[in-house]
């Protein structure tokens, strides 16, 4: 019998990773900062990564995506992984969570 793991369960051990992750000039992580639109993950394993950036200036838009993709992929279920960022739309303070604004005082 081998052994099957749940798309939804791997889903959500990769937010978990993803939570790990901070934006080096703003102390909350990249998920609930709403950098991340959006995680595909196929019955194969193979996961692709929607984010963003604060700014397409931003100046971890070299490395922060690098690190995104590695700590996804160091997780034992996942085949493959693949960041693409995209500006649409722009992210803005209306993507974070309750979590993030009320840790940045913003609530």
């Amino acid at each position: 019998m081998s052994e099957t793991i749940d798309t939804t369960a791997l889903g959500e051990k990769i937010v978990r990773v993803l939570k790990t992750i901070f934006d080096p000039e703003i102390p909350v992580d990249i998920y609930e900062l709403g950098l991340i639109y959006d995680v595909f993950v196929n019955e194969d394993y193979d996961v692709k990564i929607l984010m963003t950036l604060t700014t397409p200036n931003c100046p971890v838009a070299e490395t922060l995506p690098l690190e995104v993709e590695e700590k996804v992929k160091s997780l034992d279920s996942v085949k493959s992984a693949e960041v693409e960022i995209t500006f649409d739309p722009p992210w803005s303070q209306d993507l974070m969570s309750e979590e993030a604004k009320l840790e940045l005082g913003m609530l």
